[in-house]
């Protein structure tokens, strides 16, 4: 069993046992900043900061979980790289087609065990049996974290062995495997149109139910289509698509 993060070890520090505690703008201010809302035309959010004291900004007309998670963002910042001032625009945060050592996706990962720790997030997904859109649902309103960042946790601590996806209309952006799924399995670059997540990219649907596909519609090696996974796919805000596939098989996982 892995040991808490920094921003974990800082939570229960602060006695935090329950997810509406978790009040980031409280929290920077116990770290030396102060989080302020204006309109920023030239980025999302951004900390200035001077021995130990800063000032976070963010953009006020984001919606309130993408301020939750800037905040947290630059927080991520503060903890690890004092000293230099970021300016974040909005590709920057929430990025997982960045590499893993870079800043922005160092502090998008503080962020993430600030808002949705794992020692308050696990003991919630393991009540939830299956890992699926309207769990990830009930647990974000807990939270009150967006939809994408809530099903990266589920796909940490969630119920079941899975794989989030994330597809723009014209490729796969991005994708996140959980630890129990090995690297062998590694998702195709275009939708198959037979899959029900093609509906949502390039269809009407909004979302799809969770339902079983064959792997080779996902899985472009040597007998993917001996094995069938769950697939249930959501329409993401900017017109994209975010597909949770759970993993049936234990020879898939072998």
């Amino acid at each position: 069993m892995r040991g808490l993060t920094p921003a974990e070890k800082l939570l229960q520090s602060l006695g935090i046992t329950s997810p509406n505690e978790i009040d980031v703008e409280a929290i920077a201010w116990d770290a030396g900043a102060e989080v302020r809302f204006a309109e920023l035309d030239s980025c999302e959010a951004r900390i200035i900061g001077y021995g130990d004291r800063a000032i976070i900004t963010v953009d006020q007309r984001s919606i309130p979980t993408r301020k939750r998670f800037s905040v947290a963002h630059e927080l991520g910042h503060w903890k690890f790289h004092r000293g230099r001032s970021f300016v974040c625009r909005k590709e920057d945060i929430g990025n997982q087609a960045r590499g893993p050592a870079d800043p922005e996706r160092v502090a998008d990962a503080y962020a993430a065990d600030l808002l949705l720790p794992g020692y308050l997030f696990a003991p919630l997904a393991s009540k939830t049996k299956r890992a699926t859109f309207e769990a990830v649902d009930n647990i974000r309103a807990e939270f009150q974290t967006s939809r994408t960042a809530t099903a990266l946790r589920m796909v940490d601590y969630g119920p079941e062995p899975a794989m989030l996806i994330c597809h723009s209309p014209q490729r796969r952006i991005w994708f996140k495997r959980g630890r129990y799924v090995p690297d062998r399995w590694f998702p195709r670059d275009e939708l198959d149109a037979e899959s029900p997540a093609f509906e949502v990219l390039h269809g009407r649907a909004d979302r799809t139910p969770r339902s079983l596909v064959g792997a080779d519609a996902w899985f472009d090696r040597r007998g993917a289509d001996q094995f069938e996974v769950f697939e249930q796919t959501v329409r993401t805000a900017s017109g994209g698509s975010l597909t949770l596939l759970t993993f049936k098989s234990a020879e898939m996982l072998d």
